[in-house]
């Protein structure tokens, strides 16, 4: 195919990295299997970017012949840009499950996100303003044609791992690979970004339950009285899940009057916090236990909560407070600031 004006070429780019940017955002929010679709079209626009660079590449060499001082900033973006897309697929392959220490999928998370103030400065720096008569046919055939060609690409990539036996064959519809399932010694501790084990001292920890009744105070000792289980799998944004036996109490059973309340707020003893729609109430579960066997400090001593469907960064590890809130549930960021 003909190459297309270069300011359609950085037209179509940009739209395309706009896509892959939100579609990433959601596949890493995405817990359940019906938000699988979310995962594939972000794969599909990543291939999509990789078809896309024979026609940048005429435009970056025109650009390195001419003497710019912020031409760092230009190679630069085009290092994070190939970064991002090489740890994405060598994550997806399993070929790049980590580099020194670190998931292979969150070096694709933070070469992406170093990306969006250079994307940014480049849209300001050399901005290419879209024209009416840019929606032509040409331009609509052109974007179908890469449309279903990274589609078919996607599809080849995928049936490659498959018959090859690359260990991306059996990663979950995450992405995650799975690690420690019903062996909770097994299973990784990560915890969110800056989140640090805390000493919990069992004999003087209490659980705080505000609802509409007030506020009461629960020992561990009347927790682990109760014994409900609940057959879940933990999936972590670090790239991993594992499949578990949770032991616990279910946390409708601790709140007892539910009021006008909108939102479940459940809170550490590290200050993170998660807050649920009034929905998933009968849904979660505190846990005191894993595989028959009380939680260790990494994941979660003395109670965690258990929320099946729902990605890693929404089980809360050492729950301290369990709050009814007026606020909807979406009042908070996206994804936990700490």
């Amino acid at each position: 195919m003909r190459a297309p004006p270069p300011r359609i070429t950085n037209l179509a780019l940009l739209a395309v990295l706009l896509v892959a940017f939100a579609s990433g955002v959601g596949a890493v929010a995405a817990g359940t299997k019906s938000g699988r679709w979310v995962a594939v079209a972000h794969g599909i626009v990543g291939v999509a970017v990789v078809l896309l660079v024979p026609w940048k590449s005429m435009i970056v060499r025109r650009g390195l012949r001419r003497a710019r001082r912020s031409r760092w900033a230009s190679l630069l973006l085009a290092a994070l840009a190939v970064t991002a897309l090489v740890t994405g697929l060598g994550s997806a392959s399993g070929l790049l499950r980590s580099v020194g220490g670190f998931h292979g999928i969150w070096l694709h998370v933070a070469a992406a996100l170093a990306l969006v103030p250079l994307v940014v400065w480049h849209v300001l720096a050399r901005p290419a303003h879209p024209h009416r008569t840019d929606l032509s046919r040409r331009t609509l055939l052109r974007a179908g044609t890469l449309g279903v060609a990274a589609a078919g690409v996607y599809v080849a990539i995928t049936a490659v791992v498959r018959a090859a036996g690359l260990p991306g064959a059996s990663r979950r519809f995450t992405g995650s690979y799975e690690a420690g399932s019903f062996d909770p010694a097994a299973m990784p501790t990560t915890s969110w970004i800056d989140d640090v084990p805390p000493e919990v001292d069992p004999a003087s920890w209490r659980l705080v339950v505000a609802d509409a009744d007030g506020e009461r105070e629960l020992s561990l000792r009347e927790l682990s009285g109760h014994d409900a289980r609940l057959q879940a799998t933990l999936d972590c944004t670090s790239g991993w899940y594992a499949h578990q036996d949770w032991e616990g109490v279910p946390v409708a059973a601790l709140v007892r009057n539910i009021g006008a309340a909108r939102s479940l707020h459940v809170h550490s003893s590290t200050g993170y916090w998660i807050q649920f729609p009034i929905g998933d109430l009968d849904r979660l579960l505190l846990a005191t236990r894993a595989g028959g066997a009380p939680l260790s400090v990494g994941h979660g001593f003395p109670a965690r909560l258990g929320a099946p469907g729902r990605r890693g960064f929404w089980w809360v590890k050492w729950v301290d407070r369990i709050e009814l809130r007026s606020t909807p549930w979406w009042w908070q960021p996206p994804f936990p600031i700490t």
